[in-house]
């Protein structure tokens, strides 16, 4: 029988991203965001070891680990922290506690999963077929229309890069402005890309090797969960017959892919102004019949240079990934593998500032005003998941946030930001999805 590891932490995402790993690993595991609850776990489901956030809603993490020990004075014991950093902490952690670990967010799961697996060793299983292959699948040959409105998207004219080996570059161009596509007469199919497998399993099949959940306003909490892991893996998204995936490499997104008509390369160079639509029409149709990518066509034609192309790709990655902020609802899935290396071009994009973006460019006014209430009164986080100093910030929004300490409501602060009420309240709605704001209770 497999061990069972007792995993805690109040962020709903990363814990399931934590228990998802222990569970590839071949270990049992008992999760729990509250320390009332992680008591009770641990009396009825002893576990062989414990991984512990330190600062829980309801209690210390220590206080938690006395409890525990209680029960089983040997439990190897691991701490995970956001808040409690410095060597100091560690040491304290090591000397009460006879710690095992002591890892401070953003912190490596692998490193995790090893300091684990050195004092309980993980059952060894066969891996299924069926984890071996795509847990999330994107069918790339069949393109389908969004249904419902579009809207048009701003993109910001910079883009940084990395290619092969240790090339890294920031590409500087005009702000970008892809409008929403014209309606597409039929549902298009295109040939597979080259160098890609075929769908191995069908799109969405369950299977182990990954987790799955409801799309609600927690974009970016999935995204702050890798980030905070570090981890390696996709984020599968779904709404109807749309589909799109976010790669991450060490916890940053680096590409994307997407089933949507309008996301495609040439689309997407239409929608920014870049070429006509008779001008793709006509590439595509050169490119099926002489089985080339359409873009290739294109730099031909002298409608796209060469050296555009990697600056094109980058923007119409970085759309794919924004779009997905406009979803309300949805599925998603969260699986772990080394994908994304295969992608030769990859965004280099701090997940603080994509999350920012996102929420003020996607997020509708109403959306805003269901997420954050005009009475409401925010205060600063006990345990942020990122540091103001990797957010880019405007002069008024620095200005703004020594303002917010619990006295104020959203409507006094609005009112002092002098801003439009739709810009103020991003900035404040994406501060909290940053974990840097909480609301006061």
């Amino acid at each position: 029988m497999a061990p069972r590891i007792l995993v805690v932490d109040d962020n709903p995402e990363l814990l399931s991203l934590l228990t998802q790993l222990f569970e590839d690993a071949g270990y049992e595991v008992s999760g729990a965001s509250r320390g009332k609850q992680a008591i009770e776990l641990g009396r009825t489901q002893p576990p062989a070891a414990a991984v512990i956030d330190i600062l829980l809603p309801d209690m210390m993490g220590y206080h938690l680990a006395d409890t525990l020990r209680k029960e089983q004075p040997a439990l190897p014991l691991l701490f995970i922290t956001g808040v409690f950093k410095g060597g100091k902490h560690a040491l304290e952690a090591r000397q009460k506690y006879s710690a095992a670990g002591y890892f401070e967010k953003p912190f490596e799961a692998q490193k995790l999963l090893e300091a684990v697996g050195k004092l309980v060793p993980p059952e060894k299983k066969a891996v299924p077929v069926a984890s071996m292959q795509d847990a999330f699948e994107v069918e790339l040959d069949i393109d389908v229309e969004e249904e419902g409105p579009q809207d048009a998207m701003e993109l910001t004219g910079r883009i940084k890069v990395t290619g092969g080996g240790n090339l890294s570059a920031e590409i500087r161009g005009a702000n970008l402005t892809a409008n929403p596509m014209q309606k597409a007469p039929v549902t298009q199919v295109r040939p597979p890309q080259p160098g890609r497998p075929p769908d191995p399993v069908p799109a969405g099949a369950g299977g182990p090797g990954m987790r799955r959940g409801e799309l609600k306003d927690n974009l970016p909490a999935l995204i702050t969960a890798f980030y905070l892991s570090r981890e390696t893996g996709e984020l599968g998204v779904q709404r109807g017959k749309v589909k799109k995936v976010v790669y991450f490499e060490h916890g940053t997104p680096v590409f994307a892919l997407s089933n949507l008509l309008a996301d495609r390369f040439g689309q997407f160079l239409v929608r920014v102004g870049k070429i006509r639509p008779e001008q793709l029409q006509d590439a595509a149709t050169v490119a099926n019949k002489t089985n080339r990518r359409t873009g290739d066509v294109l730099v031909e034609r002298g409608l796209l240079k060469d050296t555009e192309r990697l600056y094109y790709v980058g923007q119409q990655v970085k759309a794919i990934i924004y779009s997905l902020f406009s979803w309300e609802d949805g599925t998603y899935v969260m699986s772990f593998k080394e994908k994304a290396s295969t992608e030769s071009i990859k965004l280099d994009l701090h997940p603080a500032n994509l999350i920012v973006r996102g929420v003020k460019k996607l997020y509708k006014p109403e959306r805003l005003r269901r997420l954050l209430q005009p009475e409401d009164r925010l205060i600063p986080a006990v345990a942020p998941a990122y540091q103001l100093n990797e957010v880019e910030l405007e002069r008024w929004e620095a200005e703004l946030l020594p303002r917010i300490d619990g006295n104020r409501t959203v409507a006094e602060l609005l009112a002092y930001a002098n801003r439009p009420e739709q810009v103020a309240y991003g900035f404040l709605v994406a501060m909290m999805a940053l974990g840097i704001l909480d609301r006061r209770t």
